[in-house]
């Protein structure tokens, strides 16, 4: 495992970071859940992050319970904060970024972790019915009370992120993450989150840098998605994976078999390994439903990709990128990654 800044904190965290994301939270899934946690352990992943809206507060209990025993000072739990979260009738207080929702939530994470705090809190994502000042006030008291030791952000655009760095450096906390999509075929964030982010000195811990599994190349063109698979989940799990579930797409994603041949690598490697030759990325956050997966993916930790090979991949992908709502990557491998 090699690890990585979290931004420009001095902490330092595992670049290829488990989420433990449960979608029901059945004893099933916990189970599997439980046995990914440990092989991300035996893997030398450090690094877990979760949110107290997956599965209503019962991914929080499954990751707290199979980290149990594990030394505390030894790992790093980020948790979030803004979805709706409770027992049914949810109050009108249940949600976003309010003052009241943030001491609660924070309490309510910790009881279900069973931790004194978490290393990275973060506002999953930007309240537009709340004043900012209100929210990094809240998240400034969960860090003097010792409940939480840094804040971040996720899906946060660039000028709230500007916004929140400022306060934070008024009240002296430390905002230095933002969580958002990031893959091979998802480029938004390069046209502004990637800079500004790099002027402020926030890291990015991006999610579905396999995107929802297409670039593990399990989905082949003019076929059924496998029985199983995140695509075939009429629960809400095929919600993210249908904007790649094109045969374009798709076609495009079974070019790339050789290039990650070549390097030894399978395609979910490649795919994981490409987002962390972007030097603005603190950690890729990698999930799984057996921990074989875990074992596979981590295996993408401290790999190299020459220009060469990026410039490769762009070539086969060009016009099915998503960048900003248009389909051309239009920056070289050079400009993006440093």
């Amino acid at each position: 495992m090699e690890f990585r800044r979290l931004g420009h904190s001095g902490m330092q965290i595992s670049e290829i970071t488990y989420g433990n994301w449960l979608t029901h939270g059945s004893q099933v899934e916990d189970d599997i859940a439980t046995r990914c946690v440990r092989a991300a352990l035996d893997s030398g992943i450090t690094t877990f992050d979760t949110a107290d809206v997956y599965a209503n507060g019962r991914a929080e209990e499954v990751l707290g319970a199979a980290l149990a025993g594990t030394r505390r000072e030894s790992i790093e739990v980020f948790t979030k904060v803004y979805f709706p979260v409770g027992p049914e009738p949810l109050g009108k207080n249940d949600t976003g970024l309010s003052r009241k929702h943030i001491l609660e939530g924070i309490d309510g994470s910790l009881r279900r972790l069973g931790m004194d705090y978490v290393d990275l809190y973060q506002a999953h994502r930007y309240d537009l019915f709340t004043p900012l000042e209100e929210t990094m006030e809240a998240f400034a008291d969960v860090v003097r009370s010792g409940k939480a030791l840094y804040i971040g952000v996720s899906e946060w655009p660039a000028d709230k992120l500007r916004q929140a760095h400022a306060l934070a450096r008024e009240l002296k906390i430390h905002l230095v993450s933002s969580q958002p999509q990031y893959s091979m075929l998802w480029r938004t964030i390069e046209d502004e989150i990637v800079p500004t982010s790099r002027e402020l000195g926030i890291g990015q811990i991006v999610w579905s840098p396999v995107a929802q599994g297409v670039l593990t190349g399990k989905y082949l063109p003019g076929q059924p998605a496998p029985e199983g698979s995140r695509a075939t989940d009429d629960k809400g799990g095929s919600t993210f994976v249908q904007r790649f579930m094109r045969d374009e797409v798709l076609e495009r994603v079974q070019q790339l078999k050789p290039i990650a041949a070549d390097h030894g690598l399978s395609l979910a490697q490649l795919a994981v390994a490409w987002v962390l030759q972007n030097n603005n990325v603190s950690a890729a956050l990698i999930g799984a439903s057996r921990p074989e997966q875990v074992e596979e993916n981590v295996k993408a930790a401290g790999v190299k990709l020459g220009a060469d090979v990026l410039t490769a991949i762009d070539d086969v992908l060009a016009d099915v990128v998503e960048r900003d709502g248009a389909k051309v990557a239009q920056s070289t491998p050079q400009q993006r990654l440093v």
